[in-house]
């Protein structure tokens, strides 16, 4: 009996899913259909279906379990300790003047490189 109601609420989400889907196609259509019209009309109907393709797919388990995971996600943020504004500037200007240095190193290598390409093919005669 359990297995009958899984198949069915299989079933189900699969039709929410597939209306999800069409609403979409159907509101992009929509938008290009409308296009001579005001964009206001055409904007306005892509909007609508947009939220009713959201609506009906938050109805589906997948919907259910995107929300479950929003939720622990905003709950998660709210843990995190977040730098300071000096802490910020600092790490910015480290990964600068590394970012720099490195530029230069790698500048100073190929430069290198092709001097030694330079006297070892002849060309830098």
């Amino acid at each position: 009996m359990n297995t009958n109601a899984e198949t069915s609420s299989g079933f189900l989400d699969t039709v929410k899913l597939a209306l999800t889907a069409a609403i979409l196609v159907g509101g992009i259509a929509a938008f290009y259909f409308y296009e001579e019209q005001s964009l206001l009309v055409s904007v306005s109907l892509l909007l609508v279906a947009v939220a009713l393709a959201v609506a009906v797919f938050m109805q589906s388990e997948r919907g259910r379990t995107l929300w479950r995971f929003i939720q622990g996600s905003r709950v998660e943020i709210r843990k995190v300790i977040w730098p300071t504004r000096q802490e910020t500037v600092q790490t910015a200007l480290m990964v600068l003047v590394f970012a720099l240095i490195l530029g230069l190193f790698f500048w100073g290598l190929d430069f290198f490189l092709l001097w030694i390409t330079r006297l070892l093919t002849g060309y830098g005669d």
